[in-house]
């Protein structure tokens, strides 16, 4: 007999007593109460491509309450189940926009409602596919998967910007997952059935900046034997990643500005210019901010493809995803048979991870090529064993609480613009706590900070 596939179910109900019965006979049903199961504490489920959310059953007020669930839940496509009158509010839309695929509007009508998710499962295994023979066994497959709030925060603004054609800038140390977050801005736009381009701005050689972006017609130059298409033209309807945009030359910055500006190329040896539709993602390793001040990066160009910005987390500051994103490496390299215990897990959470997520990857291959048995250990990680004195207070209640107060500290004198006594207010406490909470956790005060209460600021 053949296994059911599986579908979420997501209602503010108890979910099995909303599933239409037509679909349960095609359908292995995942419900998912928002009111009964907690966001914090999500399983680690896999291989969920279709879920339907029932907006129907929410009043208006309610509708904020589907969108973290929406983008938390690892599921591919969703359906929304709405009253056809609820489309007349722009927050239902709004929502079926950013998060959903398709929409079915009550009466439920089963042939049509089994049909659009017959076809919304097939697309998602389809581009499934597609994705792992792109990159087989790549951390880009699983980099923006997990449930901590730092991922799923990174994860929800490249969705929201995924609506828009303006240019987005895709911030992140190396081996933190901007392939994969580009990727998944294009998939998740109105262009996703169109082409995406990636140009790496690294391999780029100055001297055949315009040939490769722009194309050049045959006799442009020496051993231009044919005419042929850039890069930019190729994506003319769909996106175009610049991968280590950070990487351009001064020369290369002004190359692009025009078509940055204008959406404009000219071939190389054309007498007219070219009139392109192309969504720009840049993902850099450096804030271009900071390389505009060094005078590396051209300030008119900076501002075309700053508008939007993403930065993703780093492997340290996702510890809670560790566990899921060891168990995809795992399977990626055809060790689902093997097994990681708790001991090794908290090892994998005490490691610095200089390099993320492309040295968790390369760390488990090397475990299954080094275990001699079916449970890897932190040796075979290469990895200082959990007896190791190596960070020993790292995990303690004390030590979640002191760098909590630490990023009490740095927010609040960010939004107040380094202002002592509002930071305190902001923090409900005096300017005297303030400073001991300073003196606690040894932070020094910017040279600029503004240490003047004010009228009305004393403690």
């Amino acid at each position: 007999m053949e296994q059911k596939r599986p579908l979420v179910w997501l209602s503010a109900d108890s979910g099995e007593n909303t599933v239409p019965p037509s679909l349960t006979s095609q359908w292995a049903i995942v419900p998912v109460d928002i009111n009964t199961q907690s966001l914090a504490i999500l399983p680690h489920w896999r291989g969920l491509a279709v879920g339907v959310c029932v907006v129907a059953d929410l009043e208006l007020a309610g509708l904020p309450l589907f969108a973290p669930w929406l983008e938390a839940l690892p599921v591919s496509s969703w359906l929304a189940l709405v009253r056809r009158e609820q489309l007349q509010h722009p927050a239902v839309r709004q929502l079926i926009r950013e998060f959903c695929q398709d929409y079915h509007t009550l009466p439920i009508a089963p042939y049509r409602l089994s049909d659009s998710l017959g076809h919304m499962w097939g697309m998602s295994k389809l581009t499934e596919a597609l994705a792992s023979s792109d990159h087989a066994s790549d951390y880009q497959q699983y980099a923006l998967e997990g449930p901590s709030s730092a991922i799923r925060m990174a994860r929800s603004l490249v969705r929201k910007f995924s609506i828009t054609n303006e240019p987005l800038l895709i911030y992140g140390a190396s081996g933190t997952g901007k392939e994969a977050a580009a990727r998944f801005a294009h998939e998740h736009s109105d262009r996703r059935t169109q082409i995406l381009v990636n140009v790496n701005c690294a391999a780029l050689p100055a001297s055949l900046t315009q040939s490769e972006l722009f194309g050049h017609e045959r006799g442009a130059f020496t051993h231009a034997l044919n005419k042929r298409m850039g890069r930019i033209a190729a994506a003319d309807g769909g996106t175009l990643i610049l991968t280590g945009a950070d990487e351009l030359s001064l020369e290369q910055q002004s190359a692009i500005l025009r078509f940055l500006q204008d959406g404009i190329i000219e071939p190389v040896g054309a007498s007219r210019p070219i009139k392109v539709n192309v969504r720009i993602i840049a993902t850099c390793s450096v804030p271009l901010e900071q390389r505009v001040e060094q005078g590396l990066f051209r300030s008119d160009v900076f501002y075309r493809l700053g508008n939007l910005s993403v930065t993703l987390p780093t492997l340290k500051e996702r510890l809670e995803d560790i566990p899921l994103l060891a168990r995809r490496a795992l399977d990626a390299c055809d060790g689902s048979h093997y097994q990681i215990g708790s001991d090794t897990l908290v090892a994998l959470a005490r490691h610095s991870w200089p390099g993320n997520l492309r040295e968790l990857q390369n760390r488990i291959r090397q475990a299954v090529l080094m275990t001699k048995s079916l449970h890897i250990t932190p040796e075979d990680l290469g990895l200082e064993p959990t007896g190791a004195p190596a960070q020993p207070d790292r995990f303690t209640l004390e030590a979640f609480r002191a760098r909590a107060e630490e990023q009490a500290i740095s927010t609040s004198l960010s939004l107040t613009h380094q202002n002592v006594s509002a930071a305190a207010r902001l923090l409900k406490i005096s300017r005297v706590s303030f400073y001991r909470l300073l003196e606690k956790h040894n932070l020094q005060l910017p040279s600029s900070i503004n240490l003047n209460p004010g009228r009305g600021q004393g403690d």
